[in-house]
């Protein structure tokens, strides 16, 4: 395997990283604004919310722990390229490979988490102007 393999990766896993603190950053700014708000909310819209907020932020945490491993191994296998080991390169690129696959498919439930979300407070819009 070439030294450059893993190097393209590294574009890659920084945008994804930059992306998942960004969705942190909106649910962290959603929770704060629930919060300001919460007398505003029926009360069992209010708890599914926060339960669904609950879950986003774990599975965004998720998100970020398999993009870093994924960045960190993506640099072990850079070095062990750069040092001519190619099985250690190839089985660190692997994992860095396997651990983004897995951050990608946490970035779609999440999604559908959010979705549900938002169809709450369309709901909850939909149901106050009767």
């Amino acid at each position: 395997m070439e030294l450059s393999t893993p190097a393209i990766l590294f574009g890659s896993i920084s945008l994804l990283l930059l992306t998942y603190n960004n969705r942190f950053t909106i649910v962290v700014k959603f929770i704060r604004e629930l919060y300001e708000h919460k007398k505003n909310f029926d009360e069992n819209q209010k708890n599914y919310q926060i339960s669904i907020l609950r879950k986003r932020i774990r599975i965004i945490q998720r998100m970020q722990i398999c993009g870093v491993i994924g960045f960190i191994l993506c640099t072990g296998s850079l070095f062990a390229l750069f040092f001519d080991n190619q099985l250690v390169g190839k089985l660190f690129f692997t994992g860095s490979i396997l651990c983004l696959l897995i951050s990608l498919l946490l970035v779609l439930w999440e999604i559908s988490l959010s979705t549900k979300a938002l169809d709450i407070m369309l709901n909850d819009t939909t149901n106050s102007k009767k």
